[in-house]
């Protein structure tokens, strides 16, 4: 027969594997909940279709790395191409591309100002963010350092609904344009790591984390709007022409 000190021993072992349960249970039910949450929250502000795209004077394309395993990114290319056809369809007069430059052998801004520039976007309408480590840092940068009121943000269509729900946190009047999806081997890993992530941006925001890095004011050159066509120039009238002359 069990002792009276083994059945409180498997008492208290029951209790103890029960409550851990619930609170794995708990905990993924509030992520699940915040996943969905800002999915639905952000939904209105996401576009697929370029043509629908409303202008902006900025783009941010949020950085990831080029290539992984020795292979080409597909998110990388996709949201260089997504930025390019904004600025050659006149959406925008500026891209700020931010990324992570955490070392000298690592430089994500620089790669995707390359790679912009090989798609005939100019190199002075290019600003580089070297310090968007995190979603979070790219988008507070976008409006204290760089000075941004609006923007388009440029990612997948997962990643642009928490770079939207912090925008929206932190005031910045934002839309997104979401560049293509990889294909699902790819993709379900990434999607999968984002449900956690936005949990993370929710506690970040809540508990009033800052980027990892601030700074001084940076401004961000813009294309000039050009005249209309049919729009003549002519000199301004001088004042003897204009006033007539006393006789």
């Amino acid at each position: 027969m069990l002792s009276i000190a083994s059945l409180a021993e498997r008492r208290w072992l029951g209790r103890t594997v029960f409550l851990v349960a619930l609170s794995v249970l708990l905990t993924l039910a509030l992520v699940i909940t915040i996943d969905i949450g800002i999915a639905l929250a952000t939904r209105e502000r996401i576009y697929d279709d370029l043509k629908r795209v409303p202008s902006a004077p900025v783009a941010l394309v949020l950085g990831t790395s080029s290539g992984r395993r020795g292979k080409p990114n597909p998110y990388y290319a996709a949201r260089i191409r997504a930025a390019a056809d904004l600025y050659h369809t006149g959406r925008i007069r500026a891209i700020l591309v931010s990324g992570d430059n955490a070392t000298r052998y690592y430089n994500e801004p620089w790669m995707m100002r390359r790679d912009l520039i090989a798609l005939d976007v100019p190199a002075e309408y290019i600003t580089l963010d070297y310090a968007g480590f995190r979603t979070l840092d790219s988008m507070v940068r976008a409006k204290v350092i760089f000075g941004q009121k609006e923007l388009i943000i440029v990612s997948q269509r997962f990643h642009a609904a928490r770079a939207l729900f912090i925008a929206q946190r932190i005031g910045l009047d934002a839309i997104a344009y979401a560049a293509s999806d990889p294909p699902a081997s790819w993709y379900l890993p990434v999607r999968l790591r984002e449900v956690f992530a936005r949990a993370v941006a929710v506690f970040d925001l809540l508990s009033g984390r800052d980027p990892r890095f601030l700074g001084n004011r940076e401004p961000v050159p813009l294309r000039p709007i050009p005249l209309p066509a049919n729009l003549e120039q002519k000199p301004c009238p001088t004042s003897a022409s204009t006033v007539p002359s006393s006789s």
